[in-house]
């Protein structure tokens, strides 16, 4: 069936409009191997957009890992993981993910997404209500609506507002407070003890996604729970593999009792096939790798020191970050294109971010440190934002 011009001109019409704010996102295309540079058109840039946060992503370990996993197990292993795609190297991975992150149990699902989408409709449903920090990432706005619960948004990391929207909200059956660990935009960390607190004070079950922190809070970068010290009293925590471990893939772990009613109703887990075979023996090598040393979390964590100190005696406001994450705050979608598109001309890759991402008026560049960079690397882009930090009047 031809579609016709007419029933898409409203596509159109909204991409022009797009363009026009400054808020079209040219995708760039990577060339090569994800590294502290990559290439990009032809060119070797230094690179500061991937959340490659320990530079696993082209470990030679997990390189090694993989193949060896492949001249043994295959590439995919052909099924949904509850009838006939769960290999043994899948249980290995969730029992080291377990002991990695001092929690009863671990499961696994295709990306962080796929966690979130399984977790929350799997704990509440209609009749139930979620409380939700204002700034939770699209994976738990949408898990949460597919879940058909109430949804109670409270203000970010406000941890008296969360107080009143439960007092406010007594009528309902099941009951899940959900935070993200780290926020991705702004590099913030959530207040989790206080929210256990409120938590457990209240009788609420409590989530949270700790995407941004799996490899870089805690004790060698165990994340959010270990970081506070909050073992056996958050009962969810999802993670991602696509982050600092550097591959693909979700987990959730906690309670052994909401990990084996996630393998039951987890939809993702039940219908879509599971991670393939390469993917999950690189995850293992990155867990063992984080087991054996801190080096790594060490070293990410000494580079973005350097950076965010860098760029605020340049005089770049770089908002609220107490992570890796630095945004360069520059308020309006178009400088923050123009900006990007100058770091880029000047061999920088750091891409503005703007509305819907973050709200109108807050677009940044997001710089994401990693473990990859050398400290001439971190010199470098620095020279490279003050130039044009100083001839676009941002400084």
């Amino acid at each position: 069936m031809n579609t016709s011009p007419t029933t898409t001109a409203w596509i159109e019409k909204e991409l022009t409009g797009l363009k026009e704010a400054g808020l079209y996102n040219t995708i760039r295309t990577i060339e090569s191997a994800m590294d502290a540079r990559v290439v990009i058109d032809g060119r070797t840039l230094l690179n500061f957009c991937a959340n490659n946060y320990l530079g696993l992503a082209n470990h030679p370990r997990l390189r090694v890992a993989a193949q060896a996993a492949i001249d043994k197990f295959g590439i995919g292993p052909g099924a949904v993981r509850s009838i006939a795609g769960t290999m043994s190297l899948h249980l290995e991975l969730e029992q080291q993910l377990a002991a990695f992150k001092h929690a009863e149990a671990c499961i696994t699902f295709q990306s962080g997404f796929t966690a979130n989408l399984a977790t929350i409709p799997a704990l509440v449903g209609k009749g139930d209500v979620i409380f939700s920090d204002e700034l939770n990432h699209a994976s738990i706005i949408d898990g949460s609506r597919l879940s058909r619960a109430s949804i109670v948004r409270y203000a970010h990391n406000d941890v008296d507002d969360l107080r009143r929207q439960i007092e406010a909200t007594p009528e309902y059956g099941r009951r899940l407070i959900v935070t993200d660990g780290v926020f991705s935009m702004d590099g913030d960390i959530a207040p989790l003890d206080k929210i256990c607190t409120v938590a457990e004070a209240y009788g609420i079950l409590l989530m949270v996604d700790d995407a941004h922190g799996e490899g870089v809070l805690g004790r060698g970068g165990r994340g959010i729970v270990d970081h506070f010290g909050l073992h056996d009293r958050v009962d969810v925590e999802v993670g991602t593999l696509s982050k600092a471990f550097g591959v693909v893939g979700g987990l959730v772990a906690g309670k052994q009792i909401i990990i084996d009613w996630l393998r039951q109703r987890g939809r993702p887990f039940l219908f879509s096939s599971a991670m393939t075979v390469p993917d999950v023996a690189a995850c293992i090598a990155g867990v063992q790798l984080l087991q054996e040393s801190t080096e790594l979390v060490d070293r990410l964590w000494h580079n973005a020191a350097i950076f965010k100190e860098g760029m605020q005696k340049m005089g770049f406001n770089t908002g609220h970050s107490q992570t890796p994450i630095v945004p360069v705050m520059l308020g309006e979608a178009p400088l923050a294109q123009q900006f990007s598109r100058r770091l880029f001309e000047e061999g920088v890759f750091a891409m503005a971010i703007g509305y819907p991402t973050v709200p109108q008026g807050k677009a940044r560049i997001r710089v994401m440190n990693s473990a990859a960079h050398s400290p001439a690397d971190i010199e470098e882009a620095l020279e490279v934002f003050g130039r044009v930090g100083q001839e676009l009047g941002v400084i």
